[in-house]
């Protein structure tokens, strides 16, 4: 399934040549996006099981004190850390097999700093987090994070990276997935064929509509692989929540594709393709396609939406958003995790709204894009807008992802009102602090990483920016922290408001050194685990 992206010379936008021609061919060896690489199994399937790990019990370790002193904390108390580089909290955490965990941790941090912190599963680095202001100490939230494991007892380290140290932790939860074959006495099943009156089981499927409306909490959904032809949307409604100890599940049988096609709708805001808006569910392995609006709206919150694709929908693939104008602001989505996931040549009308991914206008706190790729969208890659009417949004973080082509779909058109950024991180002079890191944005037919006007303190962290067609970061006002971050064969030169040092590398008419390590075909695909592995000319980078 290799393409090649050839970068356009013809955008409106182009101020200056880029100084080397570099094609883009998606390296994915498998006949479809979620079958071969990404979903390893045929005939089995993981199995998520959560556990909570409260922070004073052992063998948690808490480098500090047991307190109780803030009101609202699970368990017996919390740890409070020692405020310094290094002073960590740990929590051993039991697999039944080898893959991936998907952490929740909960945690208060009532300065107005973020505190960033290292993820060290079983004594090597896996990740890193950045567990933002709470306002109160009282006000305990949860960041999702995920991470390999192996099978059996792994210990789970929150290593603190400033002076500073942790925010008050309270417990981790751990969702593991052992490989055991789907139950079919508690799961539900959906195939092309099925009927609203079926059993829903193997042999006598039923369909998604009747499936999401017979669930219980914590059960499973498994669609078989097919096309499923829609003309209204699919909503899993409010209320039909999982729970934290157990995600409702929605995910592709394994080893098979189901494509849900929304063509029979017409372009409008009120045809979305699927519309989560419960708590605690996990959609997983699904291609949703050609609806008239959103391909994946989430209005819920604690929900994980993983190696799925969005494409060719007539507006935003997957956008975060409040269920209703009536929904308060207390209520909007939080804590959602969008994971290993593609979308790509969404385009409206107006080649002026449709972005790959978008956590905009009316986002709580907590979500998180993780390994996510966005490509050849008419707009922008993520739009994260916010504007004076709704006011300020919840911080978001986007990390480890990859974002490249948009503004020229796949087939080389484009719309002259589209935006075409890589990253837009606000808008309408609202500050908001987002972390964006370990991401990468390529011959965007804009800006790479634009702050579009956001004047908040975002942490702009060992990010890379090529080839982009106006400036490979641009950041006129605020006081954005950057550290790490790489700029190669920019349109102009970079700006960068706030705290830079020299370890970035800037681009300001000439390459630095760092750019020879980024020469030759970009290529992309997904490791077995999920995780997004980047190559140039063949080689392997390090995001």
């Amino acid at each position: 399934m290799a393409s090649a992206y050839r970068p356009k010379d013809t955008c409106p936008r182009r101020r200056t040549p880029w100084r080397r021609t570099m094609h883009l061919r998606p390296l994915i060896t498998s006949a479809g996006l979620l079958a071969g690489t990404l979903v390893a199994l045929s005939g089995t399937t993981a199995q998520a099981a959560t556990t909570r790990y409260e922070a004073e019990t052992s063998p948690a370790i808490c480098t500090g004190a047991v307190e109780t002193e803030y009101a609202g904390y699970s368990g017996s108390g919390f740890c409070n850390g020692t405020n310094a580089t290094g002073a960590y909290a740990q929590f051993t955490v039991t697999a039944p097999a080898s893959g991936t965990a998907t952490l929740s941790v909960r945690f208060a941090n009532g300065t107005t700093t973020a505190r960033p912190a290292d993820i060290i599963v079983n004594g090597s680095t896996a990740s890193s987090a950045s567990f933002e202001s709470t306002s109160t100490w009282t006000g305990w939230t949860t960041k999702t994070l995920t991470v390999p494991v192996n099978a059996g007892s792994n210990t789970i380290r929150l290593n603190p990276t400033s002076a500073n140290g942790l925010p008050n932790v309270d417990y981790l939860e751990a969702e593991t997935s052992g490989t055991t074959t789907p139950p079919s006495s508690s799961a539900l099943y959906v195939s092309p064929s099925g009927t609203d009156s079926a059993a829903g089981t193997v042999t006598s499927p039923t369909t998604l509509t009747s499936a999401i409306s017979r669930i219980s909490a914590g059960g499973t959904i498994y669609l078989r692989g097919g096309t499923y032809a829609y003309s209204s949307t699919v909503t899993i409604p409010a209320g039909n929540n999982g729970t934290s100890a157990a995600r409702t599940t929605l995910s592709a049988y394994p080893g098979e594709t189901p494509v849900l096609n929304f063509a029979a709708q017409t372009e409008s805001s009120t045809n979305r393709g699927i519309q989560l808006n419960a708590n605690y569910w996990k959609i997983y392995g699904l291609v949703v396609e050609r609806a008239g609006d959103n391909g994946i709206y989430v209005g819920g919150s604690n929900n994980v939406v993983e190696r799925t694709v969005t494409r060719f929908n007539r507006d935003t693939g997957l956008q975060l958003g409040r269920i209703a104008s009536s929904t308060p602001a207390s209520q909007w989505p939080a804590n959602n995790l969008i994971l290993s996931a593609e979308s790509h040549d969404n385009a409206d009308s107006d080649g002026e709204d449709a972005d790959g991914f978008a956590a905009k206008l009316t986002t709580g706190t907590g979500n998180v894009f993780r390994y996510a790729v966005s490509h050849n969208n008419i707009d922008d890659g993520w739009d994260l807008y916010t504007k004076t009417d709704t006011g300020a949004i919840g911080p978001v973080t986007i990390e480890y992802s990859l974002s490249y082509g948009n503004g020229t779909l796949s087939d080389g058109s484009q719309a002259g009102n589209g935006d075409r950024n890589g990253f837009k991180l606000g808008g309408d002079d609202i500050a908001v602090n987002h972390v964006v890191q370990h991401s990468l944005a390529y011959h965007n037919g804009h800006h790479g990483f634009t702050y579009n006007s956001n004047p908040g303190s975002m942490t702009i962290t060992s990010n890379v920016s090529i080839g982009n067609t106006e400036r490979n970061f641009n950041f006129e006002t605020g006081t954005s922290v950057f550290r790490g971050n790489t700029s190669c064969d920019s349109g102009g030169n970079d700006r960068y408001a706030g705290d830079a040092d020299s370890s970035n590398q800037f681009w300001s008419g000439t390459n630095g050194s760092r750019c020879a390590t980024y020469a030759g075909a970009l290529g992309w695909s997904y490791a077995s685990n999920g995780s997004l592995v980047v190559t140039f000319g063949g080689k392997q980078v390090t995001l």
